[in-house]
């Protein structure tokens, strides 16, 4: 409450993922939520009306693949209503029984903490509407469409930092547009990538701080059917739906409704596969000659139904509205992709996005002081977020290290990059397929319910480990997955694409 006591007023600059998890995580606290959101409401409709016809120019990313990790699912939980809804939407889950290999499910007994582990899958158009329907029934939320934000309402200080009271805009009407002023007692920026927030502070003396580098991939993902009455192919024994090729990456994402999508993530120096890659043709050549996706998009299986959607400019970026330990500004806090930006290989932004959103409920609830509440925050994000953004940072690199090699065929990896190859694929990679306990672990890190790489260091996993990989190749080659794919060289001469070295 207010020094009046009245409710805490909150005006959140988006209404995208990052905005919804920014309402969900604090209509229970009885704030009165304000979302300005630039883009229209979703058009009436079922699930598949929304995904075709609903128009965000703010988020170039809507109809991409999308992962959604336990740890956002574990955000979703908290509010039961909400679970019940998406599933009525078509949302699935996917336990930790059914991602587990044929040779460990047949021995699986369940333990307490294997439900933490099931993850949501569907089309990010049901999720975002399924969400926003959810908050805006709820009675202290509103969200105010097609609204542009173009600039912040700052008051200086005599002393310390300026202080965000609002956000100056143009409210669209039905012939003409209004600039006005919206204030509140915190703003929140969930703009995402695209924000204005940083320039529009540089403009005002603040001076944020950023790291960034280029991720070195593009992305090109299709949304597939299931034909009527086709049920989906079994994954048992089946080559895995995942893999990486050095040249090429590719995923399949179970979605809603008997839809799934398939994303080719091509390295930035592969400008010729790239160019190649966002035609539909030869899309569908690429995904016939991949094992673990040609099953699923067999034409007698399932239909493609979208073109072929692009997205560059692949960015990882963070920030922080501290320096030094002391706050830039005061009142304002941002969330989702314009804080930090990572990779979307590996599907972490809507998770870091309601991770982000619990933090800022902690620490509006944990103190009234502005400064307090922007440190106190901060610390959170770093804690919590900054081990996967480092993890992801040395994945990226090492990929990007991996793709120039795969364009050099006389290119001889070193004693140090064998080795290290040995032990991820000899070690980590049977032991992860033939000891339950360390599969539990690993995932735990990869769904960002533990640090990324703890489990590794651990006695009880490390030991299966060494020991796979002193079993050598030979006693564990009932362990390895099948073929993920052909070669550069004879994938580039099955698409009819002149290898380019």
């Amino acid at each position: 409450m207010t020094a009046k006591n009245m409710p805490e007023t909150v005006l959140v600059t988006g209404a995208g993922i990052a905005g919804l998890f920014t309402a969900l995580a604090l209509f229970p606290t009885g704030r009165d939520i304000l979302l300005l959101e630039r883009d229209g409401p979703p058009p009436e409709g079922d699930v598949d009306v929304v995904f075709a016809d609903w128009k965000r120019r703010g988020v170039g990313h809507l109809r991409h693949s999308h992962a959604f990790l336990a740890r956002l699912r574990a955000a979703l939980e908290a509010h039961p209503a909400l679970m019940d809804d998406l599933h009525a939407a078509g949302v699935r889950e996917i336990t930790f029984a059914d991602m587990l290999p044929p040779n460990l499910k047949a021995a699986y007994v369940e333990e307490p903490g294997d439900h933490a582990l099931g993850v949501l899958t569907s089309r990010r158009t049901t999720l975002e509407l399924v969400m926003r329907r959810f908050v805006e029934r709820q009675a202290n939320v509103r969200i105010q469409s097609d609204v542009f934000v173009d600039g912040l309402i700052l008051e200086p200080a005599t002393e310390g930092p300026p202080r965000v009271v609002g956000v100056t805009g143009r409210e669209a009407g039905s012939d003409v547009e209004h600039e006005r002023e919206w204030r509140a007692d915190v703003v929140v920026d969930a703009a995402g990538r695209s924000t204005q927030l940083f320039d529009w502070l540089a403009e005002a003396g603040v001076s944020v701080a950023e790291a960034e580098e280029d991720a070195g991939i593009l992305y090109y993902t299709r949304h597939y059917r299931l034909r009527p009455g086709v049920s989906e192919p079994s994954r048992e024994g089946a080559p895995p739906a995942t893999g990486d090729l050095g040249f090429i990456k590719y995923g399949l994402f179970n979605a809603d409704a008997g839809w799934f999508s398939i994303t080719l993530a091509v390295p930035e120096i592969e400008a010729e596969l790239r160019a190649a890659i966002v035609g539909p043709d030869t899309f569908q050549q690429v995904c016939q000659l991949l094992p673990g996706i040609a099953r699923w998009t067999d034409p007698a299986i399932s239909e493609p139904m979208t073109k072929v959607f692009g997205m560059g400019d692949l960015r990882s970026r963070w920030r922080s509205l501290l320096a030094e330990g002391q706050p830039l500004v005061l009142g304002l806090f941002a969330i989702g992709d314009g804080l930090v930006r990572t990779n979307p290989l590996y599907g972490r932004g809507t998770s870091f996005a309601a991770v982000e959103a619990e933090a800022l409920r902690a620490a509006l609830e944990g103190s009234d002081d502005p400064a307090r509440r922007l440190a106190r925050y901060q610390v959170k994000i770093d804690s919590d977020l900054r081990p996967f953004y480092e993890d992801m940072l040395r994945q990226d690199r090492s990929a990007i290290r991996r793709a120039a090699n795969a364009r050099n065929p006389d290119h001889k990896p070193g004693l140090r990059a064998r080795l290290f190859n040995s032990f991820a694929r000899d070690g980590v990679g049977v032991a992860l397929r033939t000891d339950i306990a360390t599969l539990r672990a690993a995932l735990r890190g990869f769904h960002m319910l533990d640090a990324p790489t703890d489990w590794l260091k651990k006695p009880r996993h490390m030991g299966p480990v060494l020991a796979s990989w002193a079993k050598g190749k030979r006693r564990n080659a009932a362990h390895y997955p099948p073929n993920l794919g052909p070669g550069r060289a004879e994938m580039f001469s099955e698409i009819g694409l002149a290898e380019a070295i």
